[in-house]
């Protein structure tokens, strides 16, 4: 009898060990590469520390960049770079309760007040690509880098953004930069089709961009910025809230990656976070790692990121997910 009962409880444990490894988590990491008209690519890690390409793109841009536009600073019509060549810039990507993948990118340089939507259940198949406009009754004429969250508590999308705001904004710290100035915005949705106005979401005082936010507990979530005054300053830090909506306070003052550095995204990988950004002028990607986002270790010398990968966003996935994915990209070879 004992033996029996041995018996079972071993095949219970078996059992309960292969099913955590079916159920094991791998990253994915969302890009594009330069001039951003090929569309999604994707890199994947079993450690958020080494990355390896999954072949060629997974979604070409079929919407944007399209149409002349009226320049506001320049006084005129004139054509967006690229044009009537469809792009797909800073690509970022969030699993829904449901399972689905909402993904969202910038459409063009300048000449949009949309940026671009699709979703997938499986990262492969995408349904039909669609603008959504946010900044109509605003005198800007770019939506760069929206970046999504999804609000557990409230359970709805948050979607944040930067746009150019008119020189009769500009504050003094504005123009110590010589390029245009930004401001942070958001909007809110449950299913994408109908859409929150848009709303400012977070303002430093200064030309701002590249927004990433983060949920640490409940009531506690930290947002990373970058400081877009150049010469002298495109760099990173961070700002603290008790709710995705703000107001964030934080030191700007206290940076944690090279000049020249944008595009951060985060991951908690056992009690630490990573932070990755793209250091542009260095053309390599940078990290950090940070358990209380006020000291930084740099951890350049423990990642490994393909080269040409640009400006994403880190999600986790079921490794069946991924071997769907792998098997897939045999097929772009």
């Amino acid at each position: 009898m004992k033996k029996i009962i041995t018996t079972f409880v071993l095949i219970a444990l078996f059992c309960g060990i292969t099913a955590n490894a079916k159920k094991k988590d791998v990253y994915i990491f969302t890009e594009f590469h330069e001039p951003a008209l090929s569309g999604l690519r994707l890199l994947y890690s079993y450690d958020c520390l080494h990355w390896d390409s999954l072949s060629g793109s997974w979604l070409t841009p079929k919407i944007g960049n399209d149409h002349t536009y009226y320049s506001y600073e320049q006084q005129k019509v004139v054509e967006p770079k690229f044009f009537k060549q469809h792009m797909m810039r800073d690509p970022s990507i969030t699993q829904g309760p449901d399972g689905t993948f909402h993904l969202v990118w910038t459409l063009a340089w300048q000449g949009e007040n949309a940026f671009g939507y699709a979703s997938s259940k499986d990262l492969i198949h995408w349904s039909e690509q669609r603008k959504i406009y946010v900044m109509r009754d605003s005198m800007t004429n770019n939506v760069w880098a929206p970046e999504l969250f999804y609000d557990d508590e409230q359970q709805q999308f948050l979607i944040i953004w930067s746009s150019g705001i008119p020189k009769e904004r500009w504050t003094e710290a504005d123009k110590l930069g010589q390029n245009s100035a930004h401001r942070l915005y958001y909007t809110t949705t449950r299913d994408f089709k109908t859409f929150a106005p848009a709303k400012q979401y977070y303002d430093p005082g200064f030309n701002s961009i590249d927004a990433f936010l983060l949920k640490r507990a409940k009531n506690d979530y930290v947002l990373i910025v970058k400081d877009n005054r150049k010469p002298g300053f495109s760099d990173l830090f961070c700002a603290f809230s008790n709710s995705p909506y703000g107001p964030f306070k934080g030191d700007t003052s206290t940076k944690f990656a090279p000049t020249y550095s944008e595009g951060p995204c985060a991951m908690k990988v056992n009690d630490e976070w990573f932070i990755y950004f793209d250091s542009y002028r260095l053309y390599r990607y940078g990290a950090v790692s940070t358990r209380d986002f006020k000291t930084f270790t740099p951890i350049d010398d423990k990642i490994s990121v393909p080269e040409g990968h640009k400006h994403g966003t880190i999600f986790k996935v079921k490794e069946k997910v991924l071997k769907k994915l792998l098997k897939e990209s045999k097929k772009k070879h």
